[in-house]
């Protein structure tokens, strides 16, 4: 799939969409809603109606009844006999370490809240979550085999540096893993962006990361 930031649609709206479609991967719509339960449901409804959107996140820290909401517009769409996207929440942001959770008041570790968060909403009806390559294993015990985990935060082994606490650190992300490690862990998708785009040789990149993939399936 082709995903879809804020960046672009706030640059070019729902063309970014109807143009990205043609080329023939569904999309996956990153606009990581968040607002009261009423504006996320008029949201995710105006969304649904997109052409070849696959995925829609919004932020599991809205709470339940922000994802409720949610649940219900793409429940009525369901309804209407439309197509409609998986709705995902998206846990603890991987820009985010402990010390950065516990800036913005919330307890840590990141890791536990990850967890806590992706059950809250799957309770909401959401049909899986988006969350850091090192929280996985743990939803994945949590949440069961059928529930999505779509996992950003990954970085080519070449070019993720490691701390001094032993955990890789890359640009801005704080909580990453390689393709390899993501996928063994049990992700259903990986978000790829920095790691191809920023490469010298974009389509090199590209190809090295489907080999990577590729060897985690064997």
């Amino acid at each position: 799939m082709f995903k879809i930031n804020i960046q672009l649609f706030t640059a070019v709206g729902p063309t970014a969409v109807e143009k990205l479609r043609l080329l023939g991967p569904g999309i996956f719509l990153d606009l990581k809603f968040h607002d009261i339960p009423n504006t996320v449901k008029g949201a995710v409804t105006s969304a649904v109606g997109l052409p070849g959107v696959h995925l829609l996140d919004l932020h599991a820290l809205g709470g339940l009844e922000m994802m409720r909401a949610a649940a219900q517009a793409r429940d009525e769409a369901r309804s209407a006999q439309l197509p409609v996207p998986k709705l995902l929440a998206i846990t603890i942001l991987t820009s985010m370490d402990n010390a950065a959770l516990k800036g913005a008041g919330i307890a840590g570790p990141a890791a536990k809240r990850a967890v806590q968060l992706a059950k809250l909403a799957k309770k909401a009806g959401m049909d899986g979550v988006v969350a850091s390559p090192q929280e996985v294993r743990a939803i994945r015990r949590a949440c069961g085999k059928e529930f999505l985990i779509v996992v950003p935060g990954i970085r080519r082994a070449a070019n993720a540096a490691v701390t001094g606490g032993g955990k890789r650190k890359a640009d801005d992300q704080a909580r990453v893993a390689t393709p390899e490690e993501a996928i063994r862990a049990g992700a259903d998708y990986l978000v790829i962006g920095r790691p191809i785009t920023a490469a010298p040789d974009p389509e090199a990149a590209a190809s090295a990361i489907i080999q990577e993939i590729a060897s985690a399936l064997t």
